[in-house]
């Protein structure tokens, strides 16, 4: 059996040993057996992470941004429903990480089927919130660092790339993070997020390779009040913990090619 994910004329062909599980209530979420891959979660089809390279994602998606903050003590999570990122931010000296999932469904068969988590979700320093993502932060108190991982803008996630969402977020932390899609083959999604993102101070794109992801680059946005200059003093508190972070990863991935470079321009013409 085969799974396989159609983007824009091309796509990515995954061999699968068996289905684990699956739920369709808000969204279709699959767990799978892949032949090579490890276990696979799909999401309305597409694929979420693997055991092969999450820790690629998780760790850039968290690291970054947590490094690039002076003082990092509370953490907003929207998504992040397999507990990857959860499981990363919990390496940081903090005090409290609020998870906010729309989809029961995805923590319970994670927690079952995928087990990447490491024992995130039952860690005393989490609070674990079913609600919309947009809603929760329209009402919530403020955070050091807001991470949004979210599947594509659409269906549930859309409303988590508005503007109008970007601007809730920086009033209510920091430092802001969300992953940005692939700027290659996803490009209407990806420019619908700098555009959007734009209202957010010092927004910064970075970039890192991601096998199981459209066309393996993905990007990242960042924003708020982050810099450089905390990032290697921060990540010798963690140091051990990452399987591909580290503060040169950190510094490169903000080095971008020139076309991507001319995307990120003409998006602030937007």
């Amino acid at each position: 059996m085969e799974f396989i994910e159609k983007y824009d004329g091309c796509g990515l062909v995954i061999k699968i040993r068996k289905k684990l599980a699956e739920a369709t209530k808000i969204q279709k979420v699959e767990i799978f057996e892949t032949e090579s891959l490890g276990k696979m979660l799909v999401i309305d089809g597409k694929v979420q992470v693997t055991e092969f390279d999450e820790h690629i994602y998780h760790e850039m998606l968290v690291h970054v941004p947590m490094n690039s903050c002076k003082d990092a003590r509370s953490v907003l999570i929207v998504g992040g429903g397999d507990g990857g990122a959860l499981r990363e931010a919990l390496k940081h000296d903090l005090e409290k990480v609020v998870l906010v999932e729309i989809d029961r469904n995805v923590i319970e068969l994670c927690k079952k089927f995928l087990k990447i988590e490491n024992g995130a979700f039952d860690d005393p320093r989490v609070e674990i919130v079913f609600e919309d993502g947009k809603k929760y932060v329209e009402s919530c108190e403020k955070f050091d660092v807001i991470i949004v991982d979210g599947t594509d803008p659409v269906g549930v996630s859309d409303p988590l790339f508005g503007r109008d969402f970007f601007e809730l977020c920086a009033e209510k932390c920091k430092v802001f993070c969300s992953q940005s899609q692939s700027p290659i083959i996803q490009r209407d999604l990806f420019r619908k997020m700098l555009q959007n993102s734009s209202v957010i101070k010092n927004r910064s794109v970075f970039i890192s390779a991601i096998p199981t992801y459209p066309l393996a680059i993905w990007s990242f946005i960042i924003g708020g009040d982050f810099s450089f200059k905390y990032v290697e003093r921060k990540f010798k508190r963690i140091m051990g913990k990452t399987r591909h972070y580290n503060p040169e990863v950190h510094f490169s991935a903000f080095i971008l090619p020139e076309w991507l470079k001319e995307e990120i321009r003409n998006a602030g013409r937007g």
